[in-house]
């Protein structure tokens, strides 16, 4: 048997605190925390919120599908596919891969704001990153490098993914929410607006479009699910490293966030630039200001890592789905690493030409923003696919092998998957909302990019499996039949 990557098969077995730090990286990233320090304390409301009906339902529901086809390639092309076809099915693992695409403009746009920073002059490195050229050029040069290094292979990726992880995500993480708790016991002055409480004012849904982007801030864990089979003794083992996982993810976006709001005024916060700022204010406050050009470069190598991450992830699957016959022989080329080198070209080539949006938005916050819009839209519709597909194959396939299983009958499953499903229809229907606290130019130009952006990706795999012929296939696919295919 191989592995997703191709590799032969190994004994080796992944320990409940690896997983679970592997879960950490895979979701926890910093630059979103600005978007929720502005709503102060009822921040910890959304997060908790978003936990509970869209982080452990996404993580539990992609264990038990993962677990159920961990002999079988395809990922979430699979679990859909299963369900509803093999047309729904692509369509899922199309927009899992479309909106990573579109994302990378939206996080690079943070490790560009990250490199601005590496000065020492505070007024002219804000300067220097709001600048939309700057912000353009160091974009494409961080991705085209970063597809530069997945071109060469995962021992690579993986290398470059794990470290950078670590230096540019866990450690700023627990070294901000360890300046916030320092800066509040010495006597800094608190600039979070405590007046507002923990429960928010749900009846101005200008004012919550934002907190639905923290749905995206969980989005992930779901690629976590193909690990399910590498632990020993997964139906205790999985569950426990998600749930530890969970717990110090939504622990490091609450206490973060509370860290960025003490040190910052509400009024002041910006989406791409309040991150480092928060930094170098308590850099400042301890007289250490030097260590700013070192956080700012720490979490510019964070972002390269986690791009990484992603490069290597998405376009893998699609990749594997493709060479099933589900796209052109184009698509299907790889180089001498077996990296899927066409489909890394076209996918920097719409990175490319989505980052030439600055030209047309009227600041770097808008362009960020409608771009982190889109991408959580089409990522909830996969995700709902997903859900109503785990619901449905408890009684499609209610009689296959579950290594993992959410509980003894279907209640379970229909609760998480339920909840999971509401949760993301909900903040789907949010999402369409233009934002109160941000300038974002035209409506029409909002609504127009989002909606046209929504139909056009959703229209596109149809029309590419409604084109595909025979000759698609690559011979050398192993890629196993669906379990209908089997009873014929």
């Amino acid at each position: 048997m191989k592995t997703q990557n191709g590799n032969s098969g190994k004994a080796f077995k992944l320990s409940v605190a690896t997983l679970a730090i592997m879960n950490i990286t895979a979701v926890v990233s910093l630059r979103g925390l600005p978007s929720e320090a502005i709503y102060g304390l009822s921040s910890a409301f959304y997060y908790l919120f978003a936990a509970v009906v869209f982080l452990i339902p996404t993580a539990m529901v992609a264990a038990e599908l993962a677990a159920m086809f961990s002999d079988k390639q395809g990922g979430v092309f699979r679990w859909v596919g299963e369900a509803f076809g093999p047309r729904t099915g692509f369509l899922a693992i199309w927009l899992q891969w479309i909106e990573s695409t579109i994302w990378y403009p939206t996080v690079l746009t943070f490790g560009a704001v990250s490199f601005a920073f590496i000065g020492m002059n505070d007024a002219h490195d804000a300067v220097l990153a709001s600048n939309r050229i700057y912000t353009l050029v160091t974009v494409l040069a961080i991705y085209w490098v970063a597809t530069i290094i997945a071109l060469k292979g995962l021992d690579w990726v993986g290398k470059i993914s794990k470290w950078g992880g670590l230096i540019g995500t866990i450690i700023p993480a627990g070294l901000l929410i360890v300046l916030g708790v320092i800066y509040i016991a010495t006597g800094g002055t608190n600039n979070m607006d405590m007046s507002q409480g923990f429960f928010p004012d749900l009846t101005k849904l200008d004012n919550i479009v934002l907190a639905s982007s923290i749905f995206l801030f969980y989005a992930g864990m779901e690629m976590m699910g193909v690990h399910v089979m590498d632990v020993n003794n997964p139906s205790r083992n999985y569950p426990k490293a998600i749930i530890i996982g969970s717990l110090a993810t939504v622990c490091i976006f609450v206490l973060g966030t509370f860290a960025l709001g003490v040190i910052i005024p509400a009024k002041d916060i910006n989406l791409t630039q309040s991150l480092l700022i928060g930094f170098d204010n308590f850099f400042k406050y301890l007289h250490i200001s030097w260590a700013g050009p070192v956080i700012a470069l720490a979490l510019m190598f964070g972002v390269l890592a986690s791009v990484l991450t992603w490069v290597a992830g998405p376009s893998k699957g699609i990749f594997t789905v493709g060479k099933a016959g589900y796209l052109p022989p184009f698509f299907q080329k790889s180089n001498a690493n077996g990296v899927q080198r066409n489909i890394l070209l076209v996918q920097g080539g719409l990175v490319t030409l989505l980052s030439l949006l600055f030209v047309v938005m009227p600041s770097v916050q808008s362009f960020y923003q409608i771009l982190s819009q889109l991408t959580i839209l089409l990522y909830l519709i996969m995700y709902m696919l997903m859900f109503a597909a785990a619901i449905v194959l408890r009684y499609k396939m209610k009689d296959a092998p579950r290594p993992f299983r959410l509980g003894k009958g279907n209640v379970l499953m229909w609760v998480l998957g339920t909840v999971g499903f509401c949760g993301s229809l909900l903040a789907f229907v949010l999402s369409f909302i233009p934002p109160g606290q941000i300038q974002t130019g035209s409506k029409a130009v909002w609504y127009s990019v989002l909606i046209i952006g929504c139909v056009v990706m959703v229209v596109i795999p149809y029309v590419i499996y409604a084109l595909r012929k025979p000759s698609w296939r690559d011979p050398a696919s192993d890629f196993a039949p669906f379990h209908w295919e089997n009873k014929k």
